[in-house]
């Protein structure tokens, strides 16, 4: 169930301890206060709960779905008690339930410059927010279809996206921003050009190598999560790695019907930075994490595919092949490799050309691109009101 019924929002709002050190919110990212939001909804105060959510976090509901547990939850001091107070989805129940209007512009007028954004994810929507609240014009330029980024990758049953689309509509002001869709650039430096300044924040789109022979048979989890019903297969499932999103690749494989589906990690199986939801899903989908193996080659095995992978060993200092363990698993309908990505590289020779998000950053959580976007967006203004 994505949102807390009735009973248990109110039982989750009546945990709270309303410490005075607010370690919650100390623990954010983006410094929303949940001590704050529910303490307005404890009183059934549900429009101030809302505004202390949104004037801090643009994609609030979005966030309440699929933010970690090692934020805001980690520092709850309910963890020295009992467990945690689901703050996170405590968040996206109120926006779910009692956002109904959006906050607007409050009336600053427009100040003549104009502001190009590259990316329509969480860190370009946060920039174009602070922007458009600060009387910029944003134009929005999103290479796919649609807005979201890399969140669009993540399963429907964890974030619908339909839920990205309204905290869009809530940031979206027609009178000074437009959303560019199908709109590759090139080239950032070029729109310095024709801008004020401009906002890079296109993630990491470049999914990293195996470096193996064979890899051309895999396909790559941008690939694969973008377009999951396109790989829908009844046989045998590898995922390459072990982070979020080969577990998100995994999960997906399991739930469009694949027999078996196997993870193969490089190092041990609690070095995987997944949360504990994710490590019981997997055990729920009866999914074979395979801890210390990596791969050495894919083959074609008939209308199958040949996974040779190796034993690994730690010496305390790093990870090295165990000589004489490679074997061959000749099983496999579908290989995907969810190793990791990188960035574009980045021009930092222009004081207007200015990076946010996975780009800048590397990979992050949704909450911490959201602040980077929210920094930037902070930084392009000073930038071009004193140049």
């Amino acid at each position: 169930m994505l949102y807390l019924t009735k009973l248990q929002l109110q039982a989750e709002l009546n945990r709270c301890l309303t410490c005075k050190t607010q370690p919650c919110m100390s623990a954010c990212p983006v410094s929303c206060n949940p001590q704050e939001f529910i303490r307005y909804a404890r009183e059934g105060e549900w429009e101030n709960a809302v505004h202390a959510i949104t004037r801090y976090n643009p994609m609030g509901q979005t966030c309440g779905l699929i933010c970690p547990d090692k934020f805001c939850m980690k520092a709850c001091t309910r963890c020295h008690v009992d467990f945690p107070i689901n703050i996170p989805r405590v968040q996206a129940t109120i926006l779910n339930e009692h956002r109904t209007q959006k906050e607007g512009t409050c009336g600053v007028a427009l100040n003549g410059f104009r502001i190009a954004i590259i990316g329509a994810g969480p860190a370009g929507m946060a920039a174009a927010m602070v922007l458009g609240k600060s009387g910029f014009c944003v134009d929005i330029y999103e290479s796919r279809d649609e807005v979201g980024g890399a969140l669009n990758m993540i399963p429907e049953e964890r974030l619908p996206h339909s839920v990205i689309e309204k905290d869009w509509s809530f940031i979206f002001e027609p009178d000074r921003m437009r959303l560019l869709l199908n709109s590759h650039v090139e080239d950032p430096a070029e729109l310095c050009k024709e801008y004020d300044g401009v906002i890079v924040a296109t993630g990491e789109p470049n999914c990293l190598a195996l470096r193996i022979p064979g890899e051309e048979l895999s396909v790559s989890y941008m690939d694969y999560l973008y377009h999951p019903e396109q790989y829908r297969t009844s046989g045998c499932v590898a995922v390459i790695g072990g982070g979020n999103v080969a577990v998100d690749c995994a999960l997906t494989a399991a739930r469009l019907g694949a027999r078996s589906v196997e993870m193969f990690i490089r190092r041990r199986l609690v070095d995987m930075r997944i949360s504990k939801k994710e490590h019981m899903e997997l055990l729920e989908h009866k999914i074979n994490a395979n801890g210390m193996m990596s791969p050495e080659k894919i083959e074609k095995n008939g209308d199958l595919l040949k996974l040779w992978v190796r034993r690994n060993v730690f010496d305390g200092e790093k990870w090295t092949a165990l000589p004489n363990s490679t074997i061959a698993l000749p099983y496999f309908d579908l290989v995907i490799r969810a190793i990791g990505s990188r960035a574009d590289e980045k021009n930092e020779s222009i004081p207007t050309l200015i990076y946010a998000g996975d780009c800048k950053t590397g990979g992050s959580t949704i909450v911490e691109a959201i602040a980077s976007g929210k920094n930037a967006a902070e930084a392009m203004i000073a930038t071009v009101l004193h140049q």
